[in-house]
C-alpha cells in the first residue's frame, strides 16, 4: 500500500460487466482497501445510496459535480482507519433517487441529517467538495447540534456574488468562464445535448482543473460518465443548479457556523477562502492545496487526507 494509507484503486473491467449500476457501485466498494460496502436507505423520502467502512467517529464525505462518491476512493482508505467513512450520493446523484424536488441545498442538508439518524449517529463529522460544500454547510448550519465539525474544499456556499458572473468574459479576465452555471438552468436541452454523451462534458471540466490529466484515469471517467448520461440524471444534476436563487436566500438569512470549521483551497481560490470564511463561521482553519486546481481530492488526495485527519482527528 502507498504511503500515507492513499490508495489508488485499479478495478480494471468492471465497466465493461453488463451488471446493474447497483451491483458496479458494490464492486467499486469492494475494490477499496478497508473493507467497504455500498448501502442504501430510505430516508426524508428519498432513497440514498452510500459507500461506508471503517471504524471510529462518523465522517460524511459529499462529492462535487460531475462526480459521485467515487471522488474520494484516493482518500477513503486513509480516513477509514480512524473514522467510520460514509461517502453519499446525495439526492440526484449516482445511485441514489433523482426525485422532482428538494435540490435546495438546505433540504438536501436535511436528507444528510436522517441518514446519520438512520445509521444511529446523533453527530457528525461531515466534509463536502463543490456543490457538496455547499451542502456541508447547510448542514452544519442548520444541524449545529449534530455536527462535530465541518470541512469545504475548494467552494463556499452560494451568495449574492454568483449573480455578477458574466456571461461574456472581457477581455484578458483571468480564470474560467463559469458558462455551465447558466446552461444549467435551461430546461430539456441540455438532456437532448448529452443524454449518452455526458463524456464529453467530464472530459471539458477536468481538463479545464487538472493539473496532471492522468489523476482521473479513463475507468474513473467512464464511472462518472455512467451515471450522468441518462437524461433522467441531466435532470436532477441541473436540479442542483436551479436551486440556487433559493439557496442564495437561505444563506442569507444564515448566522455564523459554531462548529470548528476547515477550509481547503488552491492558489486564487485559497486567498478568497482565507478571506471569506473567516466570517461566515466562530472557529475557521483555511488550508492551501498546491500543486492542483479544483479537482484537489483526485489529484493531492495524500495532502487532503492529511489535513483532514489533522482536522478531524
Amino acid at each position: 500500500m502507498p504511503p500515507n494509507g492513499i490508495q489508488t484503486p485499479t478495478p480494471g473491467g468492471l465497466l465493461e460487466d453488463a451488471s446493474t449500476g447497483e451491483s458496479l457501485d458494490a464492486r467499486l466498494a469492494a475494490s477499496l482497501e478497508g473493507s467497504f460496502s455500498s448501502e442504501y436507505a430510505e430516508v426524508n423520502g428519498v432513497r440514498l445510496h452510500y459507500v461506508t467502512g471503517g471504524r471510529g467517529t462518523p465522517l460524511v464525505l459529499l462529492p462535487g459535480w460531475p462526480e459521485t462518491w467515487w471522488e474520494y476512493r484516493k482518500v477513503m482508505p486513509a480516513l477509514a482507519a480512524h473514522h467510520r467513512v460514509i461517502a453519499v450520493d446525495f439526492r440526484g446523484m449516482g445511485g441514489s433517487d433523482k426525485p422532482a424536488s428538494g435540490f435546495e441545498k438546505k433540504t438536501m442538508a436535511g436528507d444528510i441529517r436522517e441518514l446519520a439518524r438512520h445509521l444511529g449517529h446523533d453527530r457528525i463529522n461531515i466534509a463536502g467538495h463543490g456543490i457538496g460544500a455547499m451542502i456541508a454547510f447547510a448542514y452544519a448550519n442548520n444541524h449545529p447540534e449534530a455536527t462535530e465539525k465541518v470541512a469545504v474544499l475548494n467552494t463556499t456556499h452560494i451568495d449574492d456574488s454568483y449573480y455578477d458572473f458574466p456571461m461574456v468574459p472581457r477581455p484578458g479576465d483571468k480564470g474560467p468562464h463559469r458558462w455551465w452555471l447558466a446552461f444549467n438552468q435551461v430546461h430539456d436541452l441540455p438532456e437532448q445535448l448529452l443524454e449518452g454523451r455526458y463524456r464529453h462534458l467530464i472530459d471539458y471540466m477536468f481538463g479545464l482543473s487538472l493539473v496532471n490529466p492522468d489523476a482521473i484515469t479513463p475507468h474513473d471517467r467512464d464511472v462518472y460518465a455512467r451515471a450522468y448520461s441518462s437524461a433522467e440524471a441531466i435532470r436532477a444534476s441541473k436540479a442542483w443548479f436551479q436551486a440556487y436563487q433559493r439557496d442564495i436566500e437561505d444563506f442569507n438569512g444564515y448566522g455564523p457556523v459554531t462548529a470548528p470549521m476547515l477550509g481547503l483551497a488552491y492558489g486564487t481560490f485559497y486567498d478568497y477562502m482565507r478571506e471569506a470564511l473567516p466570517a461566515q463561521g466562530t472557529d475557521v482553519r483555511v488550508v492551501e492545496i498546491e500543486n492542483t486546481r479544483n479537482y484537489l481530492v483526485e489529484e493531492q488526495p495524500e495532502a487532503v487526507a492529511r489535513e483532514l485527519l489533522a482536522f478531524f482527528g
